[in-house]
This record gives C-alpha cells, structure tokens and sequence, in this order.
C-alpha cells in the first residue's frame, strides 16, 4: 500500500518530462544537482514560460500535485487567481473581452505557487538565483521559434484585436516570428533576474510588483495593486476516486479535475465489457459526456458549488453515470464547450518525491497583452465567467473563474506511482482518461499510449468547433465503428497538435520511465 516505501529501498532515478525540451533540460540540470522534483519543477516552468510563450506565461495559474514516499496522499496546491474586487465596469456588459485591457480581470496566482511549493517542501535547499539561471539564459540568449509559437502569433494577429504591447514583443517592424527566427526576449530575462535577486514575492509586493501594476493599470485593467499584492495559493485536499488496485488523484473546483475523475471512474466500472479499440474510444466518449452534463451546474469558484458537486465522487452517482452509458448508441452533443492552452509537466527525484504540475494563460497568449518592460503576457481566464445573475459561474469580487487545469496522479495499492497530464482545454480530461486506460488496462507502454492515435469531443486550443475529431491512422482503424453506432465526427491529420501535448513518468518502485507527446517540442528523460 502506498505509505509502506522506504526510500532507501527505491531506486534513486530521476525523470522530467515537458512538451518543450529546453524544459526538461532544466529540470534534469536541477535533479542532477541534487535538487528536489519540486525545485527541478519551478525551474522548468520558468523555462517553459520563456520558451513557449503562447501556451503559459508567470502572468498565468497554476496547479501541483506533489508526493513524497510514504505519504498516504500527494500534497496539492491551488495556484488560481481570483476576480479584481471592482467589477463596476462590468455591470452593464453582455459579453467579456477575450483580448486587451477589460480580459485582464483575474490575478496571476503562478508565481504564488511556485512560492507556495517551495515553502512546503522540506528539502527545498537550492538558491533562488539557480533554479531560475535556465530562463535568464533562454531569455537573454534567444530560443528558436517554433511551428506552434508561430501559428499562435499568426493566429492571434489575424483576430485583428492584438494590443500593441504584442506586436511589438512578436511582430516587430510588422514581421511575425516565423519558424526557426530567434527570439530573445531581455526584458522577461530582466524580470527573472529581479526575482532571483529579491525573491518570489517581489511578483507581487516589489520591484516587479510595480510595473506590473503600472501597465495593469495604464491597458484599463480592474485589477488593483491590492488586488495584486494579496494573490496568494492554497494548500488544499485533493479530489480521490478509489478504482481497482489504486487510487486516482486529482485537483478539486475550480479545476475540471472531478470530471476527469469520474471519466475514469465510469470507464473502471465498464471496462471488462471492452474487446476492441472502437469499444474503448466509445465507452470514454460516451464517459466524457456523461460527466461533462453537469459541468455548467456543479463547476465554479469552491465556495460556491453546489450540494451534487460534493456528491459527483460517490459510489452511487458513478454508478448511475456508467450505466446509462449505452455501449450500442452515441449520446447526442453538443453541450458547451471551453478552449484552454496549457502545459504540463513530471518530475522525480533521486528520493522518489514525484510531482504532476500544470501552469496556463488560458486562450494562446491569454489577453495577448504584454506587460511593459517585464516581457510576459496577462492571462485572459477571466472570459470563462459567466454575466448571468445567479449563474454558480457568475462574475463576482474576489471569485475563482472555472479552470480547464488539472494534473493528474495515481497511487497503486502494491505501491507504484503514476504521474501523468496534458494540455488542451476541455481535452485534458479525455486524454487522460486515453492514456490512463491505454498504459494502466490495455498493457501499452508509456510512450504507446500517448503516441497513439487520439481524438477530441468539444474544443480545445487554437480550435473553435465542438464536434468529434479523430486523427487519421486511429480513424482509419475505428472510424467505421464508431459511425454505426451514431458518432457525428471529423477526420484531422494524425499526430495532430490540437489533441494536446500529453506527458508521463511511471515509478515502478525499481524502475522508472518517462514518456513525452510527438505533438509537441517535447523530451522525456530517466537518469
């Protein structure tokens, strides 16, 4: 049973995984050092805010699930900005902004977690200065542009609602970035550096602090510099669902993470019934439905859910989801759907401290507005409110927006560990419940059950239809199926980036593995 290890039994490897590889560098240098998955873990996401810029930014969220040997439940942290205090602006709007100054309603509560992570781990003993040296050197030395940062800067450029502040930093003298271009960006590698040298908390009280405020402020942003100094993150219990010979762990509202839950719940509860790839494609759609339903009326700010948000876990209302899951017939769709761009990342260290961590903008690039001299953009998640009056996702003071984020973690009964997640907004739940049951019940390896063909109910990033996607080599092989039985769905290319950028490590308790998505710039690595 977990809790049972001894760290001297387990073996010392140590795995990152990201969806960039400048990432995972960093990460496997601060392992190497002896640095704890929770330090390799802050420096990573550093280094990925610089490196894949459109897909995360320390303007944005975040969340971490962290276990150390021996402990019955891994530590989480809520790292979600809430609402400005003043919402005055917005009293008479109908829709919100999903660009500029007026989408830059939330607090950046990134930062604040890293913070927060750090302050809970014991052996956390590495000087600031190091764990962010990595994206200082990103930064002020230039990446290389990759295919998914260009067609994000292309995609948010033809919107025709880019502030300024973005086309200077992306498109100087009218000139995108482009593939291959190198980028450098010294101002967010200055920004960097004031916090190596002040700390943390100068994000929000400091230097840093200041001019975040000032261009806040000067873009007609709500946010205050109260606001903004009293973002904090929060150690709460994580979201569990008992399955067979393990646990699955997950992040509670504001997090999507009870639906993926009770996807992998409902799948539990009907998997003996499968005997071909179509069934087990259909079974988690037709899971993924089932839980998605109520998303509109149980999903909100934690203080505001209702009574059958706390009940969504139990045996009888699972029980209830799987068995109306008609094996034979698609549910018709669609329900609403959310887009979302994220990233998320594994580590472990040499004494078996394991971390699955997530850390979003929301939309690619967020707000797309950059925050002068300090080179990194606000997020927008303040456009997944709602402006209707007594809605439990209503625009309020000081409230939680809904979050597409939710890393994931499974803890085996014979003491094996599983940390794994993806990106792709309202994707990330089916995704994980893809590769969960892929690895976990199919018997494929890591690295198969997230390269295989993968499909996509709703919408996720860069994407605005809700319909079906199923990538070509999997469509080929189940498409016909899945037809028969009443799915609606569409054919994209295989290995396709709009399925998310899916990532793993799995600790056997002797050996461990590690695996990253081939849809994105992504490594793997176990030393």
């Amino acid at each position: 049973m977990p809790g049972t290890w001894e760290s001297d039994a387990m073996t010392q490897q140590i795995a990152f995984t990201a969806p960039h590889w400048a990432a995972t560098e960093a990460g496997l240098e601060i392992l190497q050092r002896g640095g704890t998955a929770t330090e390799a873990m802050v420096a990573a996401a550093a280094v990925i805010s610089v490196v894949y810029p459109h897909m995360n930014s320390i303007g944005g969220d975040s969340f971490w699930l962290v276990h150390t040997p021996g402990d019955e439940a891994p530590l989480a942290i809520d790292a979600c900005g809430r609402a400005a205090t003043n919402l005055s602006a917005y009293s008479k709007k109908t829709q919100l902004k999903s660009r500029g100054g007026e989408a830059c309603i939330t607090q950046a509560g990134t930062i604040a977690g890293w913070q927060t992570a750090l302050d809970q781990d014991p052996r956390a003993s590495l000087e600031l200065s190091v764990l962010l040296e990595p994206a200082i050197r990103w930064a002020e030395g230039g990446i290389i542009v990759t295919q998914s940062l260009a067609d994000a800067v292309r995609k948010v450029l033809d919107e025709g609602q880019a502030p300024e502040s973005f086309r200077e930093l992306y498109a100087p003298d009218d000139k995108p970035l482009a593939p291959g271009d190198k980028f450098m960006n010294p101002a967010l590698g200055a920004t960097f550096r004031t916090l190596a040298e002040n700390g943390l908390r100068d994000f929000y009280q400091g230097s840093v602090a200041q001019r975040i405020q000032q261009a806040l402020k000067a873009m007609g942003s709500p946010l205050s510099e109260q606001d903004h100094r009293q973002t904090q993150a929060d150690v709460v219990t994580p979201l569990s669902v008992s399955l067979t010979g393990l646990r699955c762990f997950n992040l509670p509202a504001p997090t999507q993470g009870v639906h993926s839950l009770q996807i992998l719940a409902q799948v539990d509860r009907r998997r003996s019934e499968m005997t071909s790839k179509a069934d087990w494609a259909h079974l988690i759609i037709e899971a993924t439905k089932q839980s998605f339903a109520d998303r509109p009326v149980i999903l909100a700010d934690p203080h505001t859910v209702p009574s059958a948000y706390h009940d969504a876990l139990s045996d009888a209302v699972l029980q209830s989801k799987a068995d109306r899951i008609d094996m034979e017939r698609a549910r018709e769709w669609p329900f609403p759907s959310e887009l979302g761009d994220t990233v998320w990342m594994g580590a472990r260290d040499a004494s078996g401290q394991l971390v699955s961590f997530i850390q979003s903008i929301y939309w690619e690039f967020g707000s797309a507005n950059v925050i002068e001299d300090a080179g990194f953009v606000w997020n927008n998640r303040g456009i997944s409110f709602s402006l209707d009056a007594g809605d439990i996702n209503e625009l309020l003071p000081g409230k939680k927006p809904r979050h597409t984020l939710n890393p994931a973690m499974a803890l085996y009964d014979n003491g094996q560990r599983l940390s794994y997640g993806t990106m792709g907004g309202e994707g990330q739940p089916q995704t994980q419940a893809t590769l969960f049951s892929r690895f976990v019940w199919q018997g494929a390896s890591l690295s198969q059950a997230i390269a295989e063909g993968r499909w996509l109910l709703g919408r996720t990033w860069g994407d605005v239809d809700d319909d079906l996607k199923i990538e070509a080599d999997l469509a080929d092989e189940i498409g016909e199926e899945l037809t028969r039985r009443g799915h609606r769905w569409r054919q994209v290319p295989a290995c396709n980036e709009m399925m998310g950028h899916a990532g793993a490590i799995f600790d056997s308790g002797s050996e461990v593995s590690a695996a990253t998505d081939p849809r994105s710039d992504g490594r793997a690595e176990v030393v």
